[in-house]
């Protein structure tokens, strides 16, 4: 028997894991109404309210997005290239910018009232023209419809393997207004997308919509609905939409928890994902490592705060005498283009800095303002780990190891697992490297080249770790021209094929 669940009682069991049970707290059962809907996270009981108003929401922009995807098969290549080029236009006009960056300051100073970080979103020149170039790039680049990867040649027939639209999008991502130019590169592949943006930039979120997105897809005779904004700055909307199994691919990009439990609800609803949560690269140096090669890996891999930042550092033992004083120069001058710097050492390593940087402190500027505090930390292994997002004071950790095996180790174990770089001048010792360390991502110098823009020319949904395990069948740069299925097509020329071998009867 079944029934719907209208109320929630305090102290109510919800069994989950399949041999665990978790409880209603009364400000759960307080909040929960006839017309919501719970989701009970099966790998950690955690319960989640979406109200009946989210859900709708939610609901609606998929279903918008699931009625345009079945319209797609009669778009044509040209007129998404058309799409492309509009939607490149549109932003370019001042006019229609000066709404945009009107909005853009309205949420600038909302998050700033509210302490909230605001360096990735204030929607600059040099943002806007990254917007332009890669729609640009997306209406010049390869048709992403049809393409043949591959044919089986038979005595008679043949078999071709081809690209095909995925289906329905859902799109979750920060304050980042630049992210609608790069996701709507899925529909480059026939695909529709709908997004969710966070609370931060909702209001920039709905002028770019109105004065950029609905008018090129408008003007390319685009299906209404082929990228959609769920209009909603609640979580309930993220979690209603990633419930949603019309849904072909879920991907989300933000913090790592906020992204790792939108991920386990589109698991969970059998949905695949693709996140873009968690990063932090780090840098080793092994006992052949050029020390000016070093130096120059570290400056340049803290120039501002994104994922492929440079997170942490390790230095082999017999090179930490000659190595941590350039890395204490190349942190305190990168610190020097901001304002000021952060450093958290190993417990065990601390004493190998000078006795003058251990008592040293300082203003670093948070999220909520400069802070006075020590600017060096003791950490513990285990938390190298750990992702500082700092806003602009550079901040970053510092172990000493016996091995570089000792540091792809510590990597694998509690990193996120997204990106690495060895500085050595040993050829075997890359090749080493590069076959034990589990990242998709691995270099020999600075480590903000991890970017599908910058690296592969090509804008990006986001960059995937492999905190939950290896992706499958594609690599960690998610673009719109990777969002594809695989269709099969025959061609047979010989009308008596059979697979039993019987010749073909009179027929006629």
């Amino acid at each position: 028997m079944t029934a719907r669940l209208e109320t929630l009682i305090p102290g109510l069991l919800i069994p989950y894991g399949g041999d665990k049970i978790t409880f209603v707290d009364e400000a759960l059962a307080a909040a929960f109404k006839a017309g919501d809907r719970l989701i009970v996270m099966q790998d950690t009981g955690a319960l989640l309210h979406v109200p009946s108003a989210e859900h709708a929401i939610a609901s609606a922009a998929v279903g918008r997005a699931y009625d345009a995807f079945r319209k797609m098969g009669a778009v044509s290549d040209e007129q998404i290239s058309e799409f492309f080029l509009a939607f490149a236009a549109f932003l370019d006009d001042d006019l229609r910018w000066d709404a945009i960056a009107k909005a853009n300051d309205a949420d600038v100073a909302a998050a700033k009232a509210r302490g909230r970080s605001t360096t990735r979103l204030i929607a600059t020149p040099a943002m806007r023209a990254g917007m332009v170039d890669g729609l640009k790039a997306w209406a010049q680049g390869d048709v992403g419809r049809g393409r043949i990867l591959d044919i089986v040649h038979h005595q008679g027939w043949r078999v071709e393997q081809l690209t095909a639209p995925l289906g329905v999008v859902g799109f979750v991502f920060e304050g980042r207004p630049n992210v609608f130019a790069d996701a709507a590169g899925v529909i480059r592949t026939g695909n529709t997308v709908v997004f969710r943006i966070g609370s931060d930039a909702l209001g920039t979120a709905r002028a770019i919509v109105a004065e950029a997105l609905d008018p090129a897809l408008k003007a390319a005779s685009l299906p209404e609905g082929a990228a959609v904004l769920v209009d909603s700055p609640a979580h309930a909307a993220g979690y209603a939409m990633f419930a949603d199994q019309r849904l072909a691919l879920a991907v989300a990009r933000g913090s790592g928890p906020a992204v790792a439990q939108l991920g386990a609800v589109a698991r969970q609803a059998g949905t695949p994902v693709s996140l873009h949560g968690t990063g932090g690269a780090w840098i080793m140096a092994d006992a052949t490592a050029d020390a000016d090669r070093f130096a120059a890996a570290v400056y340049h891999s803290l120039d501002r705060k994104v994922c492929n930042t440079l997170n942490t550092c390790c230095i082999v033992e017999e090179r930490a005498g000659d190595l941590i004083p350039l890395f204490l120069t190349a942190l305190e001058k990168a610190g020097e283009r901001w304002a000021g710097y952060k450093l958290h050492v190993a417990e065990a390593d601390a004493q190998r800095l000078p006795a003058e940087w251990l008592n040293r402190r300082g203003l670093v500027r948070r999220a909520e303002g400069e802070v006075e505090e020590p600017l060096v930390a003791r950490i513990a292994d285990n938390d190298l780990g750990h992702e500082w997002e700092w806003e602009e004071t550079p901040e970053v950790s510092l172990k000493v190891v016996k091995s570089v095996d000792e540091a792809v180790g510590l990597f694998n174990r509690v990193s996120p697992r997204f990106a690495a770089s060895l500085i050595s001048q040993d050829a075997a010792a890359h090749e080493r490297f590069y076959q034990l360390l589990d990242a998709p991502f691995v270099g020999d110098g600075f480590t903000r080249w991890v970017d599908g823009q910058y690296a592969l020319d090509r804008p990006e949904l986001g960059l995937s770790n492999w905190e939950h395990g290896r992706l499958f069948a594609r690599g960690g740069v998610l673009s719109g021209d990777s969002v594809f299925t695989v269709r099969l097509r025959v061609r047979q020329d010989d009308l008596d094929l059979d697979r039993g071998g019987a010749p073909t009867p009179k027929l006629r």
